[in-house]
């Protein structure tokens, strides 16, 4: 594997701002967590991406996609290879009568204020998740009382071979924080979203009501990926760590927030080991007690 001579066939399609060598990955996840990757890219069209995953697949290079980096943990070694990172670079959002849409690297919070601002409603779940709509449709990200699987249309993506494809909501395959993009190297590069139009102040009151709620019970002022674990069926995550009695509990600087047992925040240094640690308890635990199988909702990558 050829870094040197991957970074150097990138230049061609890329200004040196847009390729970062051995760049640590605590700058581009929201837990502030991770190792070194050997390059990272920062698109902002549809052509760079198709050269990025051209050379990468003739030159046998890993390829790793991510957005904003929000529900992600990076492993201390790293990742090697070359993360392609779809975020600022490509975040257009057009609205046309009662759809939108947006380019994969737009913010699921932006997207919501622009179906607010023109009067569209069913995209409030959406306004606090700090998240790409990218990445949200990849794992069919939800909270409170919608998730993506009820306002996306379709998606426009690239394959390993750099053809764009369009995909339909039934190609999409959503279920409970999954979708079909897990099971395929696909891109995302453009989400179709369908609303309907409706009451602006009750839309901009749910948002607001949301909003309220999640500074109230959510550890805010840490860095965190969110709720770390699926919903297990029955069951609240965080009531069954509570229960456990992992409230609270540290390793390192990885802590099981006091305020809300579902998410595990950084207090300063805090190590992937220690965060992968964390959730071994956590998954060990909660099966010893209750006999309930704990599946993280975050994505964990990079070298073992």
């Amino acid at each position: 594997m050829n870094i040197s001579l991957a970074y150097e066939e990138l230049l061609q399609y890329y200004s040196r701002e847009q390729i970062l060598q051995n760049e640590s990955m605590k700058n581009h996840t929201s837990f502030r967590i991770g190792g070194k990757a050997d390059l990272l890219v920062i698109p902002s069209s549809a052509d760079q991406i198709r050269k990025t995953v051209t050379i990468c697949r003739d030159m046998n290079i890993p390829v790793m996609i991510m957005g904003n980096g929000s529900n992600l943990l990076v492993r201390d070694s790293g990742i090697r290879g070359v993360v392609i990172k779809i975020a600022d670079g490509m975040k257009e959002i057009t609205v046309e009568k009662e759809n939108i849409k947006a380019q994969a690297g737009a913010l699921l919070s932006a997207v919501s204020s622009e179906a607010l601002r023109h009067r569209l409603i069913g995209m409030e779940f959406a306004s606090g998740i700090p998240g790409t709509i990218g990445g949200a449709v990849i794992m069919n990200a939800g909270a409170y009382d919608g998730e993506m699987k009820d306002v996306v249309e379709g998606a426009l993506v690239m394959d390993e071979y750099g053809q764009e494809v369009s995909l339909s909501k039934g190609d999409l395959e959503f279920g409970y924080r999954t979708s079909s993009l897990q099971k395929k190297f696909y891109v995302v590069l453009e989400v179709t979203i369908s609303l309907k139009s409706g009451d602006y102040e009750k839309s901009k009151a749910k948002i607001a009501d949301f909003a309220r709620r999640r500074r109230e019970k959510q550890p805010l002022s840490y860095p965190s990926a969110g709720s770390v674990f699926k919903r297990p069926p029955g069951y609240y995550a965080g009531q069954l760590i509570q229960d456990c009695g992992l409230k609270g509990m540290r390793i390192g600087d990885a802590q099981i927030s006091e305020l809300h047992s579902g998410f595990i925040i950084n207090l300063g240094n805090a190590t992937a080991k220690d965060v992968i640690k964390l959730i071994n308890i956590v998954r060990e635990r909660v099966i010893e007690k209750f006999n309930v199988e704990m599946h993280p909702e975050i994505r964990i990558v990079g070298d073992e």
